[in-house]
């Protein structure tokens, strides 16, 4: 017979993992950073201000972004009309201070190449080309890296800031997650995470403390 071999592992508790933070650009700091882009801008500098306000006023990948083309734009409407994964099809609203950036960037891109073509993509490179992935990358994360509790200054961080924005603000799980083009409500509820303003917040408006002089 073989001897019994005891598990050495046996009575260690493993530790807990935490939560994963994600990184978050405040809204205050987005704010300074669109109110920095001047009225009446040159193609580059509108371009650059439609990538940071599409990816984060509307949620979208990066690569729905890289996707868009005009003919998916509805200015009027305001709202895009997005190709995301899986071929699903999902419709994204914006705000006027997005549609008048997309306005003013159209007129740029006029100014410099011509009329557009409907199916031609949003963005476009200094010369007049479909940017690639890592292009976009690069772009966001040169304006990123101005924010200094940023540890992270991909694209996602402006889908992440989109999203936790949001749900600071009350809205509900099921239309970030529509807004998103989640398959499941279960890769939104990341965002639930509460933020250290809005755990600020809270304690302000409710603890007898904090209501002291």
């Amino acid at each position: 017979q073989h001897p019994q071999l005891k598990d050495p592992t046996k009575g260690i508790q493993t530790p807990k993992l935490t939560k994963r933070v994600l990184p978050v650009a405040s809204s205050t700091e987005l704010a300074r950073l669109f109110a920095a882009f001047p009225e009446d801008a040159d193609f580059p500098t509108m371009r650059d201000k439609a990538v940071l306000d599409l990816l984060y006023s509307t949620g979208i990948r990066r690569s729905e972004l890289l996707q868009l083309r005009w003919q998916d734009v509805r200015l009027a409407e305001r709202h895009l009309r997005i190709q995301g994964k899986g071929s699903k099809q999902r419709l994204v609203p914006f705000g006027a201070p997005t549609a008048r950036t997309l306005e003013r960037y159209y007129q740029t891109i006029i100014d410099t190449f011509g009329q557009p073509a409907l199916d031609q993509v949003v963005i476009l490179t200094d010369k007049g080309l479909a940017p690639y992935p890592k292009w976009i990358y690069n772009k966001v994360k040169a304006y990123l890296k101005r924010f200094p509790q940023l540890e992270r200054h991909s694209p996602h961080v402006l889908r992440h800031s989109f999203a936790t924005h949001l749900t600071d603000e009350g809205a509900e799980l099921n239309a970030v997650k529509e807004l998103l083009g989640h398959a499941s409500l279960a890769a939104t509820q990341i965002y639930t995470h509460n933020s250290i303003d809005k755990l600020k917040r809270a304690y302000e408006q409710a603890h007898p403390k904090a209501k002291e002089s």
